[in-house]
């Protein structure tokens, strides 16, 4: 059994001047930000997120299988704490190339960091920082003060990614 690392970022308490750096050095490189909103929920983009968010999933410690197209529309899509506002996708050249994706928790009074991620061939270029923080705003823009994720323990770089951003331990854990 995986004993996960449980994160949480206080989001009031988050400095966007720190990493907005990211952001604009992106930009500056060609990198195009937008939402699955803007960019239209529509079953090809449907399709393409999933597309995405497997490919970047390949390199997850004992990720096992990935869910089928159905099942991730069922599971993440299909579901009340789906918003394309919380979609984040980095486009290169008319592709997308990475993405970040949250869902809001009403009930429980948080918002969950589902999954970010880039291409391989895109990374080291601070684009999951540059996501990270668009999901962020997302999430503070929406009246959340909580953020949470989890990660595989192996899953090192996505671990110090989430503690560079300010990510703790969540309480209780």
């Amino acid at each position: 059994m995986v004993d996960w690392i449980r994160l949480q970022l206080d989001v009031d308490g988050f400095d966007d001047e720190a990493f907005e750096p990211y952001l604009r050095r992106a930009c500056a490189s060609g990198i195009t930000f937008t939402t699955m909103a803007d960019a239209g929920d529509t079953a090809d983009h449907r399709r393409a997120l999933y597309d995405l968010n497997r490919a970047c999933s390949a390199d997850i410690p004992d990720r096992g299988e990935f869910y089928t197209y159905e099942e991730y529309v069922a599971q993440r899509i299909d579901v009340p704490t789906f918003h394309p506002d919380g979609v984040i996708l980095a486009i290169c050249d008319g592709a997308w190339i990475g993405m970040s994706t949250t869902s809001l928790h009403a009930t429980k009074g948080y918002a969950f960091s589902e999954m970010t991620g880039v291409l391989a061939p895109y990374r080291g270029r601070g684009l999951s920082l540059a996501l990270k923080l668009l999901a962020i705003r997302f999430v503070r823009s929406s009246g959340y003060r909580w953020l949470a994720t989890f990660h595989h323990p192996r899953n090192a770089s996505a671990i110090a990614m989430n503690r560079r951003l300010g990510f703790v331990d969540q309480a209780g854990e």
